[in-house]
């Protein structure tokens, strides 16, 4: 599976939905609006950091995908697709703060610029315009699809500090806390779209699929890029998951392949968190010498082609093939 295009393709993608983007952007900087300063301040530095804005361009491909949204009358899709960027944005606010991240993509991130409180606060207020963005679509069915993506992404987060620098876990729960962090969402952002549409039967169920497996493979590549990318690649400090002894799969494949002497090593690093500046290099070369990235993408492939075989029941189109490529620009990010 490969796509030279990279980042084109979700620009190709963008283009493709440039009307509805346009009204979901508006709908964003909108909704960010406060009588108190620094909530837009806040806001004004999250939409110049700029992001793919993958999770509402998922939302309105779907709805495009099932015959909906080509009427001026057809809109729900767009305050939809807003409501999940705030879900996804409230959520990055919290993780930055409980990661004490000082980067997200490529600048400062909000916390390190407005501090702490200023960030876990402009979050839970992001939180509620989501809320409100449900309640205002009218349908109790969205509301209960997005609000449970949203508790599941509070369940995967928990899980996933309480498996924090335990090298005992399995690779199931691992699964289990990107399924909740990540892959939740995209499922949501996919559902909804059939949903508007009128599509509750096979098509809801398959863009169900298509995003949770997209999802998977989206976050197995990004834990994959924590030890296979350059800081202005990943628009995070390499080795942040390092740092905060973040149990992924790149790491539990080099444990599971390591010597002794290895094993030792990672546990000292990752269990007691007993760091210093070389180890960074150290485990970049272990997990290396292991082949840990190959393996990661490899599981985050076979996603990929469960998220591919998704749509195939869905007739052959420009936006079809737009998600097609999607997929394939999601796994080959770190290549």
């Amino acid at each position: 599976m490969s796509d030279a295009g990279g980042e084109d393709v979700l620009k190709a993608l963008s283009d493709y939905l440039a009307g509805d983007m346009q009204a979901c952007n508006q709908a964003i900087i909108d909704r960010m609006q406060s009588s108190v300063p620094l909530i837009p301040q806040l806001g004004a530095h999250l939409v110049a950091a700029g992001g793919k804005r993958l999770r509402p361009l998922l939302t309105l491909a779907s709805a495009r995908l099932c015959g909906y949204g080509h009427t001026p009358e057809q809109q729900r899709h767009v305050g939809l697709a807003a409501c999940v960027e705030f879900i996804h944005t409230a959520t990055l606010l919290h993780d930055d703060v409980v990661d004490e991240s000082a980067l997200r993509r490529g600048a400062a991130s909000a916390n390190a610029l407005f501090g702490n409180k200023a960030s876990v606060l402009v979050g839970d207020f992001l939180f509620a315009r989501s809320f409100q963005l449900m309640t205002a679509d009218g349908s109790l069915e969205v509301m209960s699809i997005l609000s449970e993506a949203s508790a599941t992404i509070a369940e995967g987060e928990v899980l996933q500090m309480s498996t924090q620098n335990d090298l005992s876990t399995p690779v199931e729960r691992y699964l289990t806390v990107i399924h909740g962090k990540t892959a939740a969402l995209f499922a949501a952002a996919c559902r909804v779209g059939a949903v508007v549409a009128g599509k509750e039967g096979a098509e809801e169920k398959a863009l169900e699929s298509f995003g949770t497996n997209l999802g998977m493979a989206f976050q197995l590549v990004d834990d994959a890029l924590d030890y296979a990318a350059d800081q202005q690649t990943l628009g995070k400090t390499v080795g942040d998951d390092l740092r905060e002894g973040k149990i992924t799969l790149p790491v539990l494949a080099a444990y599971g392949a390591a010597s002794p002497q290895e094993r030792a090593f990672w546990e000292r690093v990752i269990e007691k968190n007993e760091q210093t500046p070389d180890d960074l290099p150290t485990a970049l070369s272990l997990i290396e010498k292991t082949g840990a990235i190959e393996i990661t993408l490899a599981r985050a492939a076979a996603y990929a082609d469960r998220a591919v075989a998704a749509l195939e029941i869905f007739p052959e189109s420009e936006l079809k093939t737009l998600l097609i490529r999607t997929v394939t620009y999601a796994v080959n990010r770190a290549r």
